[in-house]
């Protein structure tokens, strides 16, 4: 057996065949459509003869076999392609069912919990979702080069009817994020510049009862919750960004006099060692 034939058994057994069934369903493929009996399956295939009668009978009631003739009777495989496309839309069907059964059964304690994100596209993937679901709502602070990977996912979002989109954006245009009247973009404390690592979190929350935020520097890594204290925590925070943005369109000048350019008298006695050095790498101030 070929290294591919390993590797085409393992994907159907991750489907829910047998090492069997997958020998055989493999064997009658390789036929190249000419019906072969158990007797002639079971040869070739090395699956013993009484294994490959009840395999045959499993496979043909998952149509991934074809009973063509009778006495004695023969097998052909069914198109691969069609075969898998109804055994997906069946196994949708099936968790559709048991979902809908076993949620009347759980505790409805799951807005307590924090799921783990790990890896970039499964992340992305999460956060795309979660736009794709809100209903009133969505408050975002990001960086742009961030942000503009889920560009897609948020115009549509922001188009809802009724939708009110708030960001607090790491850039230079706000212009690239408006995409509806209701979509304002507010850019960080009237600069943009990246401060310390924060630049590097993508946060946000949909209809103040869902949340994501992600660490997407060196690698993507991040959290999604319903927990009430953890939305309204996220929630604040770009609140109160949102507010440092408002307060330094109009007294920015005030502010930069009394705390220095990026509030760095502020942020300097604050910091962690690694925020100090990434906020001297980001601002270009010197030390």
């Amino acid at each position: 057996m070929l290294a591919s034939d390993n590797n085409m058994i393992a994907d159907l057994k991750s489907l829910g065949f047998t090492e069997y069934e997958a020998k055989i369903y493999l064997e009658t493929l390789l036929a190249a459509g000419v019906p072969k009996t158990a007797y002639e399956i079971s040869k070739a295939s090395g699956v013993p003869r009484s294994n490959t009668y009840s395999a045959l009978g499993v496979l043909a009631r998952k149509g991934a076999v074809l009973p063509v003739t009778e006495n004695p009777t023969c097998y052909v495989a069914a198109n691969p392609r069609s075969m898998l496309e109804s055994l997906a839309s069946q196994t949708a069907v099936t968790c559709n069912r048991a979902a809908t059964n076993l949620e009347r059964l759980a505790p409805k304690v799951e807005n307590q919990y924090v799921w783990v994100l790990r890896g970039e596209e499964s992340t992305a993937d999460e956060i795309n979702k979660l736009l794709g679901s809100a209903t009133t709502s969505i408050w975002i602070k990001a960086s742009d080069s961030v942000l503009r990977n889920h560009a897609a996912a948020l115009k549509k979002a922001a188009r809802k009817k009724g939708m009110r989109v708030m960001i607090v954006l790491f850039g230079r245009d706000k212009s690239e994020f408006e995409f509806s009247e209701n979509c304002r973009v507010y850019i960080h404390e009237n600069d943009g510049t990246r401060m310390g690592k924060a630049d590097n979190l993508f946060t946000i929350v949909i209809d103040f009862n869902e949340m994501i935020t992600v660490n997407a520097s060196d690698q993507y890594v991040g959290a999604r919750t319903r927990s009430p204290a953890i939305v309204t925590m996220a929630s604040s925070l770009i609140r109160h960004d949102y507010y440092m943005a408002e307060i330094f369109q109009k007294f920015g000048d005030q502010i930069t006099a009394e705390f220095g350019r990026y509030l760095a008298r502020l942020r300097l006695d604050a910091y962690t060692p690694d925020q100090i050095d990434s906020f001297y790498e980001n601002t270009g101030l010197e030390r």
